[in-house]
C-alpha cells in the first residue's frame, strides 16, 4: 500500500475506477433487490450519512498526517541548514590547516544533501546516501583528531556542532520514511469502497444515475491530494531545499581558497562513481573529495 501511494496520479486514477465500479455495482445490486426499497430507504438514508460523516473522518485525520510530516521534513531541512552553517563558522576556531578542511568538507557535504532533496532516481541516491555517508566519517575523523590533540573547551564545541550536522541528517532522512500507515490507506480505501456502493444502491437509476460520478471523483481528488503531500519525492508538493541552497550560495560567495593536501596519493573512483584522494592527518588518514585537495601534477 506504501508503494500504491507513492505515486499521487496514479492513486486517482485507480481510486476513481474502483469507487465509480463499487457505486455501479451498487445501482446492480439495487436492481437486483428492488422490493426492499421502501422498507428500508429511510434507515438506509441514516447508515449512508454515517458512513459518509466516517470516511471525511478519517480523510481529515490521514491529511493531517500528511501536512504534519510534510511541515517535519521542512523543519528538519531548515535545521539541517542551521547546524551546516553554525558549523562551518565553528570551524574556524581550529588550527587553519583543521579549519580548512572542516570547512572544505563542509561544502562538498552540503552539495550532496542538496542533491538528496533534488534527485528522485533511486540508483542515484543510493551513491548519495553513499558520498554522505563517508564525508560524515571524514568530518567526524577530522574534528576527532584535533579534540584529541588539542582537548581544549573551543575545540569541544566545534565538536560538539558536528555531531549536530550529523544528528540532522538523521533527522530528516527518518523524516522522509515517516509516512502515513499502510493500515490507515487501507482503511480509508475500504470505507470508501462501502460508501459508493451504499450510494448506488440508494440512489435511483433515472433520477441520480449522472450523480455517481461526483462521490467517486471527489474523493479520488483527496486521496491524491494526501498522497501528494505524503509522498516527499513525487507529485507537486514536495520540500524544497531552500535553505541549504541558500547556504551553498552563501558559502560559494564567501569561500576561501581549497586547502593543499600534505600526501595526496592517487586518485581513485570508488563504488559510488565518487573521486576520492586520501590525506595523511596528525591521528589517521582521512579520505577527501580529489576537487578539494592540490595535487601536483
Amino acid at each position: 500500500m506504501s508503494d500504491f501511494a507513492q505515486a499521487p496520479l496514479f492513486v486517482f486514477a485507480l481510486t476513481f475506477s474502483v469507487l465509480l465500479l463499487a457505486a455501479w455495482t451498487g445501482v446492480c445490486l439495487r436492481k437486483k433487490w428492488p422490493e426492499t426499497e421502501a422498507k428500508l430507504h429511510d434507515d438506509f438514508g441514516i447508515i449512508l450519512a454515517a458512513t459518509l460523516t466516517l470516511l471525511a473522518l478519517i480523510i481529515g485525520f490521514s491529511f493531517s498526517m500528511a501536512t504534519a510530516r510534510y511541515d517535519q521534513r521542512k523543519n528538519y531541512e531548515e535545521q539541517e541548514a542551521n547546524a551546516i552553517g553554525t558549523e562551518y563558522v565553528r570551524a574556524d576556531l581550529l588550527s587553519p590547516a583543521d579549519a580548512a578542511k572542516v570547512q572544505s568538507l563542509l561544502t562538498a557535504y552540503l552539495e550532496q544533501r542538496v542533491s538528496f532533496y533534488t534527485n528522485h532516481d533511486e540508483q542515484e541516491l543510493q551513491r548519495i546516501r553513499a558520498r554522505t555517508a563517508q564525508l560524515q566519517a571524514n568530518l567526524w575523523a577530522v574534528v576527532k583528531g584535533a579534540a584529541a590533540e588539542h582537548a581544549t573547551p573551543v575545540v569541544s564545541l566545534v565538536l560538539s556542532g558536528m555531531n549536530d550536522v550529523l544528528n540532522s541528517q538523521g533527522y530528516a532522512q527518518a523524516a522522509f520514511w515517516n509516512r502515513i500507515p499502510t493500515a490507515a490507506w487501507g482503511l480509508m480505501v475500504t470505507i470508501a469502497i462501502c460508501c459508493n456502493l451504499l450510494l448506488g444502491y440508494h440512489l435511483r437509476f433515472h433520477a441520480g444515475g449522472k450523480l455517481l460520478v461526483v462521490l467517486p471523483i471527489v474523493i479520488a481528488i483527496a486521496f491524491m491530494l494526501v498522497a501528494d503531500i505524503d509522498t516527499p519525492r513525487r507529485g507537486i508538493i514536495r520540500v524544497s531545499p531552500q535553505n541549504l541552497i541558500s547556504l551553498a550560495d552563501s558559502l560559494r560567495a564567501n569561500s576561501k581558497p581549497f586547502f593543499p593536501l600534505t600526501v595526496c596519493c592517487r586518485r581513485s573512483i570508488g563504488s559510488d562513481g565518487f573521486e576520492w584522494g586520501v590525506e595523511r592527518t596528525a591521528a589517521s588518514w582521512v579520505l577527501l573529495p580529489c576537487r578539494f585537495c592540490a595535487i601536483a601534477e
